[in-house]
């Protein structure tokens, strides 16, 4: 496996469409990771549903976004040092068992209709938990499986499988809490998250069977892990950058508009937990889902860091007209567009800092990432979601975005002098 791109100019290095769904384990784990975050998004829809069915709180819906992606920013780099030093698919699996825990956590206080805010709570910080030991495991053992040769390829697919689950997600969740009702709809939901864990069980990939040697990776540490990990990658520009985009545009919206879509739905004119409901979060996937397809099938293959400064601006325009629309078509095309967008800017900066990486440090390096990307998304729950409980959740989602717009805006004034726009993945 090569850990680097190789130069453009070899004739077997022409990119090919969709090239990790040629891989037949990558294939199989971007399959099942699809129907894990299938599992996810059926979750979050019922949970979220039935926590604005029971208590009606914008504060609770912020809570929900800072407990879920707390742990990210507390975490990351750790599960990044664990999935450099242990075997990734183990790790992964530890991650599904507590989703499917969690999963059942909801539906028992649901069948005995016990449900707190303190409940609440607890479970969307094991949830964030599970994540945060997925994350930078699942994207280390696609890096073995497919090598650095792909990788570009294999991000993109994989966050597009990942919002093929998240597309389904709304509507099989919706589906369930119609046809079996939320308690049951629950415990069914379970099961989806089986096929992946059962794979990676006997999955041939890992440290056991790497081609290469790595170099060993230190010892987990905490916070002098942060602070190693940043000075090893401080004169690679283009991870710097990568890292700070998707922090800052975390920090100030992230999702945390997701949290209050209940409400969103409700003024817009469909407050029932049906069809229209799911569709708004179904748009944003689809709209990812497209980008996906766009990316692998279009040319459009090589990352570079201009165009994620581009995409993240528009996403703030997306969003800036989502939350001031009072027409339900428009806001489900605005959600499309910032799905759209989110993808590709999110691939993009992904790939490039993971390319780039050192290989002994290569988890660590993405859990920083991750850090910043998803771990700072707990504070947007502040911005939009308690913003939200003080001016409106309207107006605090678009003022946040015109905010990210601006900041980001200047960013790209200033890191791109420091860094030419050739800066690619590998290079």
């Amino acid at each position: 496996m090569a850990d680097t791109v190789q130069p453009d100019g070899m004739a077997d290095d022409r990119p090919q469409s969709f090239a990790a769904m040629r891989h037949p384990g990558a294939r199989a784990y971007l399959i099942g990771g699809a129907l894990a975050m299938m599992a996810d998004s059926i979750e979050h829809v019922i949970s979220y549903w039935m926590i604005y069915e029971k208590f009606h709180s914008p504060m609770l819906g912020g809570f929900a976004i800072l407990s879920h992606w707390l742990p990210f920013l507390l975490f990351s780099v750790w599960a990044g040092g664990l999935a450099d030093r242990f075997d990734p698919r183990r790790i992964i699996q530890w991650g599904m068992v507590l989703f499917m825990l969690v999963s059942f956590g909801w539906g028992v206080l649901f069948l005995t209709d016990t449900l707190e805010m303190w409940h609440a709570a607890v479970l969307l910080v094991i949830h964030g938990i599970a994540g945060v030991l997925w994350a930078p495991a699942g994207q280390l053992l696609v890096h073995d499986i497919v090598g650095g040769k792909q990788l570009q390829s294999a991000i993109r697919t994989m966050a597009t499988t990942r919002t093929l689950g998240l597309l389904l997600g709304p509507a099989i969740g919706g589906g369930l809490m119609i046809w079996l009702g939320p308690t049951y709809g629950i415990f069914v939901n379970i099961l989806i998250y089986l096929p992946l864990t059962l794979w990676l069980w006997k999955a041939p990939y890992g440290p056991a069977f790497r081609k290469e040697e790595r170099p060993a990776a230190s010892k987990l540490g905490g916070f002098a892990d942060i602070v190693a990990t940043l000075a090893a990658i401080k004169d690679t520009p283009v991870i710097i950058t990568m890292i700070a985009v998707a922090g800052v545009s975390s920090f100030i919206v992230g999702n945390a508009y997701q949290g209050q879509m209940p409400a969103f739905a409700e003024a817009l004119g469909y407050g029932g937990a049906g069809m229209f409901y799911s569709l708004l979060f179904t748009a944003n996937a689809i709209g990812a889902l497209t980008a996906g397809v766009v990316l692998e099938t279009g040319g459009f293959l090589s990352a570079r860091p201009r165009p994620v400064f581009i995409m993240v601006i528009l996403w703030c325009g997306a969003m800036i007209g989502f939350a001031a629309t009072k027409s339900y078509p428009m806001a489900f095309f605005l959600l499309f567009m910032a799905g759209f967008l989110n993808l590709s800017f999110s691939s993009m900066s992904r790939a490039l800092v993971q390319l780039n990486a050192p290989p002994a440090l290569r988890g660590r390096v993405i859990g920083l990432y991750n850090m910043s990307d998803l771990g700072l998304r707990s504070f947007s729950g502040l911005t939009v979601g308690f913003g939200g409980s003080l001016i409106g959740i309207h107006w605090s989602l678009g003022l946040s975005a015109a905010l990210l717009g601006v900041v980001v805006m200047a960013m790209m004034l200033v890191m791109l002098r420091k860094m030419p726009d050739g800066s690619t993945a590998g290079g």
